[in-house]
């Protein structure tokens, strides 16, 4: 199971960042020293599919993020001895076959990296299965801010769940405001100036689009780390866990939106070690002097058994649940939020070529004028086609006419 967690935030804290600043002059953020560690993101769960884990290493302030380890031979094997393995898939280990966790067996990491250095896991097994009963939405102010806050509900009767970490993925529905069937396009022969020898600009025609490309779907994943513990109460439940706040004026939800929560049961370790990463990486003072100490999961190197390790080997039952609505179904009589692109139209004179308005033979037909600009910006792309009053064409800017500029045209095969 890929992960979405960032660890980024928190890898800094491995650093020592030298920081100087005064009233008039900032100095550039440095590392002063630098200890790199093997960071591990690894969770299998119940769901019959490839399972996949990431490797990779801290780094240092200056850099934009970590290096992913490649060329590993990475398996994890069970109590009854069936050996999973995984090989390289674009940035991350996804196991060569289907497998999925299975209640009473024990199950174990190991890793050898190219250079030939191994690490592996305590054994770890499958939780409890706690369904989702149903996701919430409640209208809320936040920081000041109306919006929607989802919220998650569950409940385990067995009272033995108790640890959960979340996640999500949301859909939104995207509609391109200033989108018109035809595209404009310039035809290979260009227009003779009248009375003359001389070539002037190329014709200016209309051609009916192929391919969606007003409707689209842009799809995230969250970031973040969410964890939630039920140990303290009466009884195991969750009520209205809140894992997304979207304010009214956010355009994600301006159509129709969907969100799919995973609800991962974590044992204590691995929620002790999430919950640690979590209070860490949102810490305010990461460079106050009371800075924290290194704190281990459960993955250890076998070839250095002093090497700091970063990552947790997780065993987890999962379960999901995906919600739809449109905007109006939370916010009634509520103005839409306004698109996420500033969609002005540009006018132009197809025919004003600028002050040669009587070409002559020493003079041919302009050079430029508001009809160059407009054959410049359809020849480079810089600007759609959204109408026309000939010899006026009014232009967008691509977003505005062209949701796939920036999103998908594909319908996601779970959207209703």
């Amino acid at each position: 199971m890929k992960m979405k967690l960032k660890f980024y935030k928190f890898l800094f804290l491995l650093t020592i960042p030298l920081t100087m600043v005064n009233c008039t002059e900032p100095y550039k953020l440095q590392t002063e020293t630098f200890e790199e560690a093997f960071v591990i993101e690894a969770t299998i769960t119940n769901e019959l599919k490839k399972q996949q884990l990431k490797i990779s290493k801290t780094y240092v302030f200056e850099e934009n993020g970590p290096t992913f380890e490649s060329g590993a031979e990475v398996y994890v094997q069970d109590d009854t001895g069936n050996r999973y393995e995984f090989t390289e898939q674009n940035g991350v280990y996804e196991s060569t076959a289907e497998f999925q966790a299975i209640p009473g067996r024990q199950y174990r990491l190991f890793i050898t990296t190219s250079d030939g250095q191994q690490y592996t896991s305590s054994n770890q097994s499958l939780t409890t299965v706690t369904e989702i009963e149903n996701l919430s939405t409640n209208v809320i102010t936040k920081d000041g801010q109306t919006g929607v806050e989802i919220g998650v509900n569950s409940y385990d009767p067995t009272g033995t769940s108790k640890y959960y970490r979340y996640e999500y993925e949301e859909t939104s529905k995207v509609v391109a405001p200033k989108w018109n069937p035809y595209k404009a396009i310039l035809l290979n022969h260009p227009r003779i100036c009248a009375g003359t020898q001389f070539p002037g600009f190329e014709t200016i025609a209309l051609e009916l689009k192929t391919g969606e490309s007003r409707v689209c779907y842009t799809t995230k994943k969250s970031v973040g780390i969410f964890v939630n513990s039920t140990s303290t109460f009466n009884e195991d439940r969750v009520i209205n866990f809140p894992v997304r706040f979207i304010p009214n004026t956010d355009y994600t939800i301006a159509e129709r939106y969907s969100i799919k929560v995973n609800q991962y049961v974590q044992g204590i370790e691995a929620y002790t070690f999430y919950k640690t990463m979590k209070d860490l990486s949102e810490s305010e003072s990461l460079l106050s002097p009371n800075q924290p100490g290194f704190f281990n999961g459960n993955i250890k190197s076998v070839t250095n058994p002093k090497e700091k390790v970063i990552g947790f080997f997780e065993v987890a039952s999962v379960t999901s649940k995906r919600i739809f609505f449109n905007f109006h179904d939370i916010f009634p009589n509520t103005q839409l939020p306004a698109y996420p692109y500033e969609c002005i139209e540009y006018s132009f004179d197809s025919m004003n070529f600028g002050v040669n308005h009587h070409p002559t033979p020493e003079i041919p037909c302009g050079t430029g004028g508001e009809g160059g600009a407009l054959r410049d910006a359809i020849r480079s792309g810089r600007l759609l086609f959204y109408d026309a009053d000939f010899p006026y064409f009014s232009m967008v800017k691509r977003p505005c006419g062209d949701c796939t500029t920036f999103s998908s045209n594909i319908v996601p095969p779970f959207w209703q």
